[in-house]
Parts: structure tokens; C-alpha cells; sequence
């Protein structure tokens, strides 16, 4: 791909990397700090994730709305705006209410930036390099976890509120420098359909993609406090979990576009469910070195699945890509919505017990892995789904 053609990929990635990656991630490394500074208690701080999960899905559900009326570029200017703002209340110690309301609203803006950046970018990208547009889009979420693992250590001495203030400026530079190159689809592929051509009900794909969501929910909530509360790891330490992580969603997000291209979808999405169950099941693990393998291959399958996904709708659906992928997106935002609450239930009534919720995701992850497989097989779920 040429540098020019580089452009809006970049953008796009951008949009998720503030987005998701940082929007949403970089709340994960900030968790145990805010429980150590009295900001939250353990089970509070599960809640808020909850919450941005919550708030993620209404920004799927009324992204495309808010293309169709705006434009995806000024849609995709009002999301980021959104992650500032956010960012900058947050900073406000005012409750656990107050940071509820605003991690809610954090999570709209990423729900609003993913519905619209992937689809926006491979509508505007050749049909053969479409898996690896959708690669580089999805890795900007692996690129923010990297750079806000890095940033929230780096933050620490200036505070929690310092901490939040420093998230805010890094997404307004992320803005600045992105939207120029913001993606502008033809209307056809943010509005409907032609006459006729129905939307591919794509079932095994959509509840694999479901159940992946409600399987990574606790290590995307949970894992640095996993770490730091259940492994003893110093802040340091967890920080390098995090970049691990990170860098595990980059990976799998440019490579599950690329192999998607070649091996399609149904097949690499199972495979990406098979190294999901396994970073999953390592979590489970005694001492802190099996978080190790555990954070990169999370990272690797959990984030990567996006990509994969992305890949799969399109070869389903064709034009039709934009609203399979709302579909699967709003899935994806649900389960995860609906996990994180039932999560940190869990997390209360167990005495914050980490096994407990790494346990029911790694339940969910090998039901994800079941269905997947299953739809790869010639003549079963694929045929209907």
C-alpha cells in the first residue's frame, strides 16, 4: 500500500486509537490506581467499566445515524470530541456517579468512532487491499493500549487527575494530526441498501463474534488489576503487561485482516477463538509469568477478532458490509455491556476474586471457539450463517 494510500487507514486507525484504545484501555492501568487513591472501590471500579461498555454500545446503535445526518467526517470530529471531553470530567474526583456518567459517555464516542472509521476506510479502499485497510484500522485499538500503558506510568506522579488531564491532551493531539485524512465514503455506504439486496443474516459470525466479546470482558477490565491486586506486580510491571497486551492487538489485528484476505473469515476467526481460549486459560495460572503469555495472547486474539470480523462481513455482505458490521458491532457492544455488569456482581460477591471472572470468561471464550469452528466446517453453520 503506497503512503498515500497509507492516509486514511492511518486516520481511520487514529479515530479507534483514541477511540477504544485509549478511550476505553487506558482505563485499565489507571483501575488499580484509582482504587489505591480511594477514587473507587474494587467493585466500583468494575462498574465503570461496565458503564463505558454500556455507553459503547448506544454509540454503535446510533453511529450511522449520526454519519448519515453529519457526514462520516464530522461525525468522526464530533466522536473525538466527545473523548476529550470526556477525559477532561473525568478529572473532576465529584463520585463514583459522575465518573459512571462520563465513562458512559467516553464509551458512546467509541462506539461512535468504530461503527463508522472500518467500514468508512474499506469503502474507500480497492476491493484487494480492503483485509489490510481493516487491519490497520483495527490495530490503531492495539496501538492506544500500547501508548496509554506507557502514558498512564508515565503520568503517575502528577496524579489521578493529572493522569486524566494527560489522556485528554494526547487524544486532542490524536485529532489534530488525523482528521484531515478522515475517510468520506460514498453515501451509499452509510445511508441503505439497493433496492432488493438484503442484509446476509450471518448468524455463527455474529454469535462467535458475541461471545468473544463477553469472553476478552474481563481481561479488558480486569487484567492490570489482576496483576498488581492478585499478582503483587509493581506499577511497572503492570505497565509492561498492558504494552504486551497492546502489542498483541497490533499483531493480531494486521495479521487477522492479511490471513482473512487469504484464508477467509469463518476459518481465521476460529483460529483467533483457539488463541483466545489460550491466553484466557493462561490467566488462570499461578505467579505472575503466566501472565506473560496470558496479556499478548488476549491482546492478540481478543482485539485481533475485530479485524477478522470486519474481513468476514465484508466477504458476506459486500455493500451491504456497513450494516453487517453495525449489527455485529452492537452485538459485540451487548454482550460486553451485559458481561461487565454481571462481572462485577461477581467480582463483588466473591471478595474481588480474580479466578471468578477470569473463570466465566474463559467460559464464554470456548463457547465462542465451539461456534466458530463449527461455522468453518463446509455444510453446517456456514450454509445458513
Amino acid at each position: 500500500m503506497s503512503r498515500p494510500g497509507l492516509a486514511v487507514p492511518l486516520a481511520g486507525a487514529g479515530a479507534v486509537c483514541a477511540g477504544i484504545g485509549l478511550a476505553r484501555f487506558a482505563y485499565v492501568p489507571l483501575f488499580p490506581a484509582l482504587v489505591a487513591a480511594g477514587w473507587v472501590s474494587g467493585a466500583e471500579a468494575g462498574l465503570l467499566g461496565a458503564c463505558n461498555f454500556t455507553g459503547y454500545l448506544l454509540g454503535v446503535l446510533g453511529g450511522r445515524g449520526l454519519g448519515r445526518r453529519l457526514g462520516v467526517p464530522a461525525a468522526l470530529d464530533a466522536g473525538m470530541a466527545l473523548v476529550v471531553l470526556a477525559f477532561l470530567a473525568c478529572a473532576l474526583p465529584a463520585g463514583v456517579a459522575w465518573l459512571g456518567l462520563w465513562r458512559g459517555l467516553a464509551g458512546v464516542a467509541g462506539g461512535v468512532l468504530m461503527a463508522l472509521a472500518g467500514p468508512a476506510v474499506q469503502a474507500v479502499t480497492a476491493p484487494a487491499r480492503r483485509g489490510a485497510a481493516g487491519g490497520i484500522v483495527v490495530a490503531g485499538v492495539g496501538a492506544g493500549v500500547v501508548l496509554g500503558a506507557l502514558a498512564v506510568p508515565a503520568l503517575r506522579p502528577v496524579g489521578i487527575i493529572g493522569s486524566w488531564l494527560g489522556l485528554a491532551a494526547l487524544c486532542a493531539m490524536i485529532w489534530g494530526a488525523m482528521r484531515r485524512s478522515w475517510p468520506a465514503p460514498p453515501a451509499a455506504e452509510v445511508t441503505r441498501l439497493p433496492r432488493g439486496q438484503p442484509v446476509p443474516r450471518a448468524g455463527a459470525l455474529l454469535l462467535a463474534y458475541g461471545l468473544s466479546a463477553a469472553g476478552m470482558t474481563a481481561p479488558m477490565v480486569y487484567l492490570a488489576d489482576l496483576g498488581a491486586r492478585g499478582r503483587g506486580l509493581g506499577v511497572v510491571a503492570v505497565g509492561l503487561l498492558w504494552v504486551l497486551f497492546g502489542l498483541g492487538g497490533i499483531a493480531g489485528t494486521l495479521m487477522g485482516g492479511r490471513i482473512a484476505g487469504r484464508l477467509g473469515g469463518r476459518r481465521t476467526l476460529a483460529a483467533w477463538m483457539a488463541l483466545q481460549v489460550v491466553g484466557l486459560g493462561a490467566t488462570l495460572l499461578p505467579g505472575p509469568a503466566a501472565l506473560l503469555l496470558a496479556a499478548p495472547a488476549c491482546g492478540f486474539a481478543g482485539i485481533g477478532a475485530t479485524a477478522v470480523a470486519l474481513a468476514d462481513a465484508r466477504e458476506r455482505a459486500g455493500q451491504a458490509a456497513g450494516l453487517l458490521w453495525v449489527r455485529a458491532t452492537a452485538i459485540y457492544a451487548l454482550a460486553q455491556s451485559g458481561t461487565g455488569f454481571a462481572l462485577a456482581a461477581l467480582f463483588h460477591a466473591t471478595g474481588d476474586s480474580h479466578a471468578a471472572v477470569f473463570g466465566a470468561g474463559l467460559g464464554l471464550s470456548l463457547a465462542a471457539l465451539l461456534v466458530a469452528l463449527a461455522d468453518a466446517r463446509p455444510g453446517r453453520l456456514s450454509r445458513t450463517g
